[in-house]
């Protein structure tokens, strides 16, 4: 799918509303630029793959819109941070939109440091309203989902500070998610029964009865099938996560001896 389509199919998400404000930086090149796809899909629903290019459009703007703030949580932009995001966009679209992508980001950055240099808390501020018009349009496992690619993005230079942490929970909050569960997004791929536990939502004084309860309450919550009409790439990435959960349940579940 062509990447001025991914831009130019959530108009009517973002009409109006903080989201749509920055995207306005994006517009012109992308849709001078963009690659044209072959199904001829903008914002509907393709009946053989099952995707959603609505949602499809709207998800994946929002991760790069999210991003922005979460890269520069830590007043630095890291290389492996911006090579992620880089990574995500070539696997999906295209080398252009590797380009593209890259440039939407540098305007978000130079957006958060204009609103910022007015009012600390500006750029934040508007985050927080993008978080509640993602909360209105998307559901609850498509929003877990995107803090999944956030939580991965501040995992990816190998090191997440506190000031990356309390962004997190800051857009958590703002999507109607909670701490616990961005805890259990930066835990997973842990190897230790610590990292098990916070996967799981659980504490390690729990009942064996609650532990398998929590996992098959987040096994639920995380099942692909739930976002696959976001297309087959990230319900690969759901995939992946549900066996890292699978991962921290074993993990668990050796430890206690349950069978």
């Amino acid at each position: 799918m062509g990447f001025g389509k991914w831009i130019g199919g959530i108009i009517g998400f973002m009409a109006g509303g903080p989201l749509g404000a920055l995207a306005g930086y994006a517009l012109g090149s992308l849709l001078d630029n963009s690659d044209s796809d072959n199904s001829g899909n903008y914002s509907g629903r393709d009946i053989n793959s099952g995707t959603n290019y609505g949602q499809r459009n709207s998800f994946l703007f929002s991760l790069l819109v999210m991003c922005s703030y979460i890269i520069k949580a830590d007043g630095k932009v890291m290389h492996s941070e911006m090579e992620f995001v880089r990574k995500f966009l070539r696997a999906n679209f295209s080398e252009n939109a590797v380009s593209e992508g890259n440039n939407i980001l540098l305007k978000l950055f130079e957006q958060q440091k204009k609103m910022n240099a007015q009012n600390p808390m500006a750029f934040r501020n508007t985050i927080f309203e993008c978080g509640e018009q993602i909360k209105v349009n998307m559901s609850y496992e498509q929003r877990l989902q995107l803090l999944s690619f956030l939580a991965n993005i501040a995992k990816s230079d190998g090191n997440v500070c506190s000031a990356e942490i309390d962004a997190l929970k800051e857009v958590a909050r703002a999507m109607g998610l909670s701490a616990k569960e961005v805890d259990s997004m930066l835990n997973l791929g842990g190897n230790s029964l610590e990292a098990a536990y916070a996967v799981l939502e659980i504490d390690p004084t729990a009942t064996d009865d609650e532990i398998k309860k929590a996992y098959k309450k987040l096994a639920l919550k995380h099942h692909p099938d739930r976002v696959a009409s976001l297309g087959d790439d990230i319900r690969k990435a759901a995939e992946k996560k549900l066996q890292e959960i699978n991962n921290a349940k074993d993990i668990i579940y050796k430890a206690r001896g349950i069978k």
